[in-house]
């Protein structure tokens, strides 16, 4: 009766004399419905999980064969799942949002308009390999740039937010001329960083998104969207630690290389800010979010490393400790240039490198299921066979033009 008498009660609203629209007990309803959905997603993931698990085990000693199709189908349940995860959760937060004027209209529509964007571009994508390669072409330059209309268009409305000054004040923050100034350096100096990362390391990266990379990356960004709402707690300020939500991000920058893997942090840094908002300043958005999970795609870093050809688990570890040490850099320099007023100590660098050392938390599950993962011959022979294919594609047509020369 709980759940149904929570219901009747957000149902029940007034309005005030401006018109705006009121309920009775929304506080209650969201905090409830939040920490219930949390814990029966949460359960329900690691059930599916175990399931799944064991089936494709089974199979892998019973009948090979049919294992290939099993992959399939378990990545289709294992989507949507993760579909129903971020629809019902955002669905939440934006009720949240509504009751108390944070920055709803501003933040919705644009928000809807992207994940629209993103659904049906990754659909489009997926039905385009079964078309010939211009009609691919096509369909992955027109979902690219829905898309990206779409996110530019978020961004043009979070920016005059957070330039109006509203945000500071609804946060009781108070950025002072030197800390504004010192964020955008380090936004900046960060940026710069991943630019260089991307094409000094993903140089020698196939150029572009095809079919097959805009597909994965939708799959995983997707797939670590729905993992961050399995929180195993929540900080005070923002900021968590989950059931290893970054792995499949960091998986893809290892398939992927680092220059597709960081644009892929990007975006989900972008949902991350939808997710649970913490936005005070314009550069202080870019450093918790967009930039902070961009450093996740250099989790790749060391995949092509020969040296570890035969440590999979080291290639993948050390990736994911490089990219979790800068997207530690990004939190603690927004929380001493922009969090400062919450410190509880003296000496703000200490009190921001302690609160935001859950990141080494969140990573070292993220490690653990990792090595795990890639500990399964089979599962890296079909994380390195993207890279294998290119190669292999390109040494016939070298061949075909030192013949023809």
């Amino acid at each position: 009766m709980l759940p149904f008498t929570l219901l009747v009660s957000y149902n029940d609203s007034f309005k005030d004399e401006q018109g705006n629209k009121h309920y009775d007990y929304p506080d209650v309803w969201t905090s409830f419905a939040k920490d219930a959905l949390t814990s029966v997603f949460l359960w329900t993931a690691l059930s599916l999980a175990i399931v799944l698990i064991a089936i494709g085990v089974f199979l892998r000693y019973k009948n090979r064969e049919a294992l290939k199709r099993y992959a399939t189908i378990a990545l289709s349940v294992a989507v949507g799942f993760a579909a129903t995860v971020i629809i019902a959760m955002l669905a939440l937060t934006f009720f949240d949002m509504q009751e108390s004027g944070a920055v709803f209209d501003i933040v919705l529509y644009p928000s809807v308009v992207l994940g629209a964007m993103i659904i049906l571009g990754a659909a489009a994508v997926y039905a385009s390999m079964f078309c010939s390669p211009k009609t691919r072409k096509i369909t992955v330059i027109t979902a690219l740039s829905a898309a990206g209309a779409a996110l530019v268009a978020l961004l043009v409305c979070l920016g005059i937010y957070l330039a109006s000054g509203d945000a500071e004040d609804n946060n009781g923050a108070a950025i002072t001329l030197s800390e504004n100034v010192a964020l955008y350096l380090c936004a900046a100096a960060l940026i710069a960083l991943l630019i260089f990362f991307a094409f000094f390391f993903g140089r020698k990266d196939k150029k572009g998104f095809d079919s097959k990379s805009v597909a994965y990356a939708s799959v995983c960004i997707a797939m670590s969207f729905a993992l961050s709402y399995l929180r195993l707690w929540k900080m005070s300020q923002g900021g968590s630690v989950t059931a290893a939500s970054l792995l499949p991000l960091m998986i893809y920058s290892y398939m992927f290389g680092v220059k597709k893997g960081i644009f892929a942090g990007f975006i989900y840094g972008v949902l991350q800010a939808i997710q649970d908002p913490w936005l005070i300043h314009p550069a202080q958005f870019l450093l918790d979010y967009p930039v902070a999970f961009a450093c996740i795609g250099i989790a790749g870093l060391f995949a092509k490393t020969e040296k570890l050809a035969k440590l999979p688990q080291v290639q993948f570890g050390l990736g994911a400790i490089a990219a979790s040490a800068l997207r530690f850099l990004c939190h603690i320099l927004s929380g001493v240039f922009a969090f400062s007023e919450y410190s509880t100590l003296d000496n703000v660098w200490v009190y921001s490198m302690g609160y935001n050392a859950f990141v080494f938390a969140d990573i070292a599950i993220v490690i653990a299921v990792g090595a795990l993962v890639f500990s399964y011959p089979s599962f890296v022979k079909t994380a390195r066979k993207f890279n294998a294919a290119e190669k292999k594609q390109s040494e016939p047509q070298q061949d075909q033009d030192e013949n023809k020369n």
